[in-house]
Formats: C-alpha cells, structure tokens, sequence
C-alpha cells in the first residue's frame, strides 16, 4: 500500500534540546536529501545518522544545524521510509524546518497518521496502535507496564488465538453443513461446539475479571475532595500531591473553584479534585463554587470526605452523608491534633465506609489513607499477570458483547437448536473480537480512533 509523504513536529511545543521534524512516505530520503547540506542522504545505509545543515534552496540560506536519522523501509515504524531531522529545540528552529519541508509539497500529517500507516502497513494492529497512546499517556509504572505489554501484542496474541479457535468450529458446522457425504469429518455435534465456545467464553471472562483494575490504570479514579470549608481539604491535596498547589488558609471559603492534579498513590492514578467547601452562603461567588462542589461529587468515583474533629457535626455534614449513600468513599477526621468536639461514635454509625483519622499540620494519617485507597481497589496489591490485564475502554465493550453472544450460543446449545442457528452467534462473536484487533473495524471507527492521537504520532 502506498501513501504520499507526511511530515509533522513530533516533540512536545517549547523550548528544549532537541526538536524532531519526521517524515514517512516513499519520497522523505529524497526531499529531504535536497534540503540538506553534507552526506548524500540517498546513498547512505539505513538506520544512520548524519551531521549536516539544513539549507534554503531559495536564498541558499543555513537555517539551522541538524543531525538526519534514515531508516529505510520496511524496518522503520510506518513500514515506509521514515526520516528523523533533529534540530534545536525552540519554537523558530524547528518550524523553520517543518515550513521548509512542506515548502517542498509535503503533507502536514494528520492527528495519529504515523501510527495509523503503521496500522495499515501491517506492522501493528488496532490494539497495539492504540497501545502506544496508552503508553505516552501513562501516569503510573503499572499503567505504563500494562500499555507495553499490549503494545507488545500480548492481548493480540490471544485475541488472535480465541478468533482462530472460532472460526475452526464455524468452518467445521459449514463443512458438516454443505458436504455431508463427507465421511472423514466428523460430525460437529452440540457437545462438541459447547466445548469449544466455553473454552473461549472462559478466557473472555478472565480478561473481563482483571478489566476493572485495568480501566482504572489506564483513566485513573475520578476522586473529590469533599467537606465543609476549613476543615482541610486543601491541606490534604497539597499533602498527596506533595506540592503547594492549593492555598491554605485558616479563612473558611478560602478555595471558592475547583482545583484538579493528578497524583500517583501506590500505582494508583488519582485525578485529584480539591472542591469548594460545601455549606450554605449568601456569598455569591462562593456560592457557585459550591454548586460545582456538588456537580463533581455527582461525578466522582471516589470521595474522600473530610470532618473536623475540633468541630461538632453540623446539618451541612449530614446533608453530605446522605448524598454519598450510594457512593465509593472514605471519612478522614482530620486536625486531631486539637481538642476533640467531634462524637465519633455516631460517625462510625453514619459512615458505612471506612474512618480514618488526621492531622495534616503534623503530616500523620496520610500513610492509612494510601493503604486505605490501595485496599479498596486492589487488595492492597497491584497484580499485573504477564501483563495481561484489558484497560482500554472499547476493548472492554467489545469483550462484554462477545461474552453476552457467546452465553445466548450456549443457551440455544442447551435447548438443541439446530447447530446452523447457534452458529449466528459464534459467528457474531469471532466479529466483535476482530473489533479489537481491527480485523473487523470500519474505516470511520479506524479514522476515529487515530484522530484521538497527537500530532506527529
């Protein structure tokens, strides 16, 4: 399959080392070649770099001092001959180059086009293209560990395995089905086909067991930060956070918007969300913080709900017990330190979560919270098998569709419909995990999917 040439910046915007300009296509040695100054690009070996300058043919100008990696197809990522123009970092330095190359009438790439041509060419499929998204966007070592191993095609291998065991049932209802004179075949029977799809709906399951822990490794946990005002809130992000990102004061109402930072706690990812304090007010400004207090609660995945052991519990406290009745959350007293005015006793009663106790100014408590945060999602341990573990989002759907058509298989199987019939289902199965690896995908999924990735990827 051939494609035009592509170019696109592929290092983060802003001032560094180094800045990459990449090129792919069958045409990116030879442009490139005609804009540099040094070795003859064109009769250099694959995978080498060279030293030279970057020239405008125009005003036979330098524009700037470069270093060329050349990979040659197919061994390059796309499949197609890939150069690599290594600049200086900076913003003028490197779009200079970019607009010297599309000067020559190269395409600016498109969102994901390097990974997309990958997937075209052959090189990866669906799965492991969106893997390396994963792998940029990773926010913990075990998201990270995860994304490789499906970028390494772990979770292809098997879906590759699954559909290869499907499609030999299907093939063996359609011989026993079109050529029944055939006496060296045997006989698919429901027995037989039971066998062979609980072998697969068994796999699936486990994928889909281990899924939950996945999605959270990959997305993070939505968590907010819920309380009356000054009772800490803002002290404990700045605590899990290890950094000053919310100011602390001992005026209530101080933080009056919402505050969010990501935070790795044990392999945890924590999109960390310090709200405004939930109470009544007249405070018209506060007071839209506190309904955006509220929307975030609505919305959260886990609450992290903060009382005042110097305090007695106010209307406002209960009205928050009673909005996270149905919600993961955990209790955090906090300022222990200070008299106590709080009947703990009825919070153990209110709270059907877990208690925990602070005192943020001297830094204790914070090492039960993690615990408490690891427990509640992992049983207190990450376990990342061979790292087999299902994190995309669509790759979850799609393994929940095939269990589902898989189970309506095994209960035509049970009521003895005819094997022609249950094979609809298996069929439909082995297409929704095709969906996966991209065998089976539309072009606009395909399309949607890379335009999702960054620029240059």
């Amino acid at each position: 399959m051939e494609f035009d040439t592509i170019t696109a910046i592929s290092t983060p915007v802003g001032e560094g080392a180094i800045s990459i300009v990449r090129l792919s296509g069958e045409e990116a040695i030879a442009i490139t070649n005609r804009l540099f100054q040094g070795k003859d690009l064109t009769k250099v070996d694959s995978h080498t770099l060279h030293y030279g300058k970057m020239m405008d043919p125009k005003t036979d100008t330098v524009l700037d001092e470069v270093i060329v990696s050349i990979m040659r197809a197919p061994k390059t990522f796309t499949c197609e001959d890939v150069v690599e123009i290594n600049c200086h970092g900076g913003l003028v330095a490197v779009q200079r180059v970019l607009q010297l190359v599309l000067d020559e009438g190269v395409r600016l790439a498109e969102p994901g086009e390097f990974t997309k041509r990958a997937f075209l060419n052959g090189r990866i499929d669906l799965s492991q293209a969106e893997a390396v998204m994963d792998v940029i966007q990773s926010k913990t070592n075990e998201a990270m560990n995860v994304a490789l191993g499906q970028l390494d095609g772990k979770l292809s291998q098997l879906i590759h395995k699954l559909r290869q065991e499907l499609i030999e049932t299907i093939a063996h209802v359609e011989v026993n089905i079109d050529y029944p004179e055939y006496d060296d075949v045997e006989e698919m029977s429901h027995e037989m086909m039971e066998e062979k799809t609980s072998y697969v709906k068994d796999e699936i399951e486990k994928l889909l067991q281990v899924a939950k822990q996945g999605k959270i490794l990959r997305e993070g946990i939505k968590t907010a930060i819920v309380g009356r005002p000054n009772v800490g809130k803002s002290s404990l992000m700045n605590s899990l956070v290890q950094e000053e990102k919310a100011i602390v004061t001992d005026i209530p109402g101080t933080t009056r918007d919402v505050i969010e930072e990501y935070v790795n706690v044990r392999g945890i990812p924590l999109q960390l969300i310090d709200t405004a304090g939930i109470r009544e007010t007249e405070d018209i400004v506060e007071k839209i913080g506190v309904e955006r207090s509220h929307k975030i609660l609505q919305e959260a995945d886990l609450v992290l709900f903060m009382l005042n052991y110097n305090e007695a519990l106010l209307e406002d406290d209960r009205k928050i017990f009673d909005m996270l009745q149905d919600m993961n959350y955990i209790v955090i007293v906090n300022k222990t330190d200070l008299e106590q005015r709080l009947n703990m006793e009825e919070i153990q009663q209110l709270a059907k979560g877990q208690v925990l106790t602070t005192s943020l100014v001297h830094d204790e408590g914070v090492d039960q919270l993690e615990k408490a945060l690891s427990d509640i999602f992992f049983q207190g341990n990450i376990m990342v098998e061979n790292n087999m573990v299902v994190s995309n989002a669509r790759h979850i759907q799609l393994l929940n569709q095939a269990q589902k058509t898989l189970e309506d298989a095994r209960d035509a199987l049970q009521m003895h419909l005819p094997l022609d019939m249950v094979q609809i289902d298996v069929t439909r199965t082995w297409e929704l995990l095709g969906e996966i690896v991209g065998d089976t995908a539309s072009e606009s999924l395909i399309d949607q999917l890379f335009s999702q990735f960054c620029l240059g990827k």
